[in-house]
């Protein structure tokens, strides 16, 4: 009714603003039955207050002068469960958005208005006000720098003792919903990126300072989560397994990039309590399991969970802490006692409290001889040879997970030197004295042998597996000179052989005139896979060696028949590649594959040619037919082989019933199109 009697004022004059506000100061309780009139009200004020930022300065004079912030805390005191709450921080939200001089944001923080709406005593139990209240946060988030923050804190003396936007998000931090976890971490970087010393010490002690190892505690937890997934073979299937090994893996990533903005602010007390509390919460209780550590109290995770955490860690969130305090306790056991000075003198103060707890704790166990390297209470907790242990273990997804975490430090750029000499790669082609630091160069003959052994190793070794040997292959070589021993080179000569054979075995089964284009197909792929950098591969493959498990399935399955073919040719193929980098440093292109591959594969060409040309009554080899039996109407059930043919977007399919003399050979009695394929009228006959 009043914008109908007002309507033929300018919506955005100041005559009509002042009425607006008129209008909303007369409101003396808010209820269900004006809650639209307010609403209303609360809109104008804001799309005018919007329009006056940019346009006409008057405008914001009188919405200072009228205090009209004032009246929107007034509004949600009076509000007599009318729900006018999420309206109002939903208009407020667009109107801090949008404003873009700094003296109108400079008022809108200050006099205590934000703070006021902030700490007003929300029922976040009805509908989603949660979500806008967590969104008006954020916009005065967004609007905050050096200069506004103090006009949000409460200072008594040196110290902030009171910081409502910051202490009433952290609230939310475990809210189920997932935009408002969002803008949480949103809003706390925002804060993080323009505090001042004060802000900082707010921050960074308690009880605040307990959101870092909130966030920790909830990493761990997930942690354990993923490794129940990883394990739970039988409660779902691999597909399955894998599209929810996806999701947890990328949430968690998500938690360990947050960690990485925050140390990325450079705030040296902020870095601090992140990097304790990883070290101290995360890093160390999932090590303790996987070195054996006599202390109880650890993580319980798989050791494959356990590498796969840790290499993340290394490669998302990184930092000469995190970094070399992970180098030290995998590399102590060879450390010279001038490198582990060096590695002790390197770590924080507080990496070393957490072995000092320990080693008050009842609990705390003595290793034998512990005390024989220069008294340090730290190597009683590394027991002796383990990552290579790891490294040279018969189960192969974890002997390939520890590689590849040793592989991730050598390639840090957060190094300590002298730990780096110890697993250095291209030491190889440097100073002999470095090289006898290296373990990697000491021990490369027994781990290129280890990898050689699982690229020689039969089924239930996958695919995966083996492509991703050839990757660890690859990158070692290129430090070792591109040689090998001869021990390993006759191992490697035997399993390329054992390769060949399998595809030969492959020209007798039902796909065989489809292995030149499997071939083909997977040529790039496998090329891509072994040239792919360390910086852009996932860790997630670790995990995925677990989950991937082979199952035979029926025998005689086509679908098995298949895949077991495409399997073959990709071993094959990695055979053919990595030959090619042994012998020449160089992997092939594909232009280069039909003069490599003619050969072996010339009988497949002549046995799919005379199937292409079989015709009703023709004798033909059985070698790639489906056994079957098939009810005919007038001739009873009979024992039938199936044999599909396919050219491009042509193709039959041929049923062949066996000879009576000749075991191997069948004779055509129908021919009908395969679904799906271009079909002609001569293709059907019976």
């Amino acid at each position: 009714m009043w914008r109908f009697l007002w309507r033929s004022i300018d919506r955005f004059s100041l005559q009509y603003f002042k009425h607006v506000i008129t209008e909303l100061q007369k409101i003396k309780v808010v209820d269900m039955y004006n809650r639209e009139l307010v609403v209303d009200l609360l809109q104008s004020i804001v799309e005018i207050v919007t329009y006056g930022d940019r346009q006409d300065s008057q405008i914001f004079e009188c919405f200072m002068e009228r205090q009209v912030l004032a009246e929107f805390v007034r509004v949600l005191k009076i509000s007599k469960n009318s729900r006018i709450e999420a309206p109002l921080l939903q208009y407020l939200s667009i109107m801090i958005q949008n404003m873009d001089s700094e003296y109108a944001i400079y008022y809108c923080l200050s006099n205590d208005y934000v703070n006021n709406i902030i700490t007003h005593p929300y029922k976040f139990d009805v509908g989603d006000l949660a979500q806008y209240y967590i969104s008006f946060l954020r916009s005065v988030s967004n609007k905050i720098n050096g200069d506004t923050l103090c006009l949000l804190v409460k200072v008594h003396g040196d110290a902030v003792v009171s910081f409502p936007l910051y202490s009433e998000a952290l609230k939310f931090t475990q809210h189920g919903e997932k935009m408002i976890q969002t803008a949480i971490r949103a809003l706390t970087l925002n804060i993080y990126n323009v505090s001042d010393d004060m802000v900082y010490q707010f921050i960074t002690t308690p009880p605040f300072s307990k959101y870092f190892s909130d966030l920790v505690h909830s990493l761990k937890e997930q942690c354990i989560h993923l490794d129940n997934l990883v394990h739970a073979l039988e409660e779902m299937g691999i597909n399955q397994r894998r599209k929810e090994l996806l999701l947890k893996t990328d949430r968690l990533v998500d938690d360990l990039y947050y960690l990485k903005d925050i140390l990325c602010v450079g705030e040296t007390r902020l870095s601090n309590v992140v990097t304790q509390n990883v070290i101290n919460l995360l890093l160390f209780p999932i090590l303790h399991p996987l070195l054996q550590l006599r202390q109880s109290g650890g993580s319980n995770l798989s050791p494959i969970t356990s590498l796969y955490i840790v290499s993340c860690l290394i490669q998302v969130i990184g930092g000469k802490s995190i970094v070399n305090y992970v180098a030290g306790v995998l590399l102590y056991p060879y450390m010279s006692s001038s490198v582990r000075d060096a590695w002790e003198a390197c770590l924080s103060s507080a990496v070393f409290n957490h072995f000092n707890d320990m080693e008050k704790s009842p609990c705390s166990t003595k290793s034998e001889g512990a005390e024989s390297v220069n008294g340090s209470p730290l190597c009683r907790h590394f027991p002796e040879g383990r990552i290579l242990d790891l490294i040279l273990s018969d189960n192969h997804s974890l002997s390939l997970a520890s590689l590849f975490l040793l592989l991730t430090l050598t390639e840090s750029q957060d190094l300590e030197d002298k730990l780096a000499s110890m697993v250095s790669l291209s030491a190889m082609q440097h100073a002999p004295q470095v090289m006898e630091e290296s373990i990697l160069v000491k021990f490369m003959p027994q781990i290129l042998n280890a990898l050689l052994n699982v690229l020689a190793s039969e089924p239930p070794t996958t695919v995966q597996i083996k492509w991703h040997t050839g990757w660890f292959l690859r990158k070692l070589l290129i430090f070792q000179g591109i040689r090998l021993d001869e021990h390993n080179f006759h191992l490697f000569n035997n399993s390329f052989e054992r390769s060949c054979i399998c595809v030969e075995k492959e020209l007798d089964g039902c796909w065989f005139d489809h292995i030149i284009d499997v071939l083909r197909n997977e040529w790039a792929s496998c090329k891509t896979a072994l040239e792919e950098s360390s910086q852009s591969k996932d860790p997630l493959f670790l995990l995925e060696f677990t989950i991937c498990q082979i199952t035979d399935g029926d025998a005689t399955s086509s679908h098995v028949a298949w895949q077991r073919m495409v399997d073959v040719v990709k071993v094959f193929i990695l055979h053919l590649q990595l030959k090619a980098f042994i012998s020449k440093g160089e992997f092939l292109e594909k232009s280069s594959l039909d003069s490599i591959v003619v050969l072996p594969f010339d009988s497949a060409k002549n046995l799919a040619s005379g199937l292409s040309s079989a015709s009703f009554g023709s004798e033909v080899s059985l070698a790639s037919g489906i056994p079957c039996r098939i009810a005919f109407s007038n001739a009873g059930t009979r024992d039938i082989y199936l044999i599909p043919v396919a050219r491009g977007i042509s193709g039959k399919l041929l049923l062949v019933e066996k000879h009576p003399f000749r075991s191997q050979r069948g004779v055509v009695i129908a021919i009908a199109p395969l679904a799906g394929l271009s079909v002609s009228p001569d293709t059907v006959k019976l």
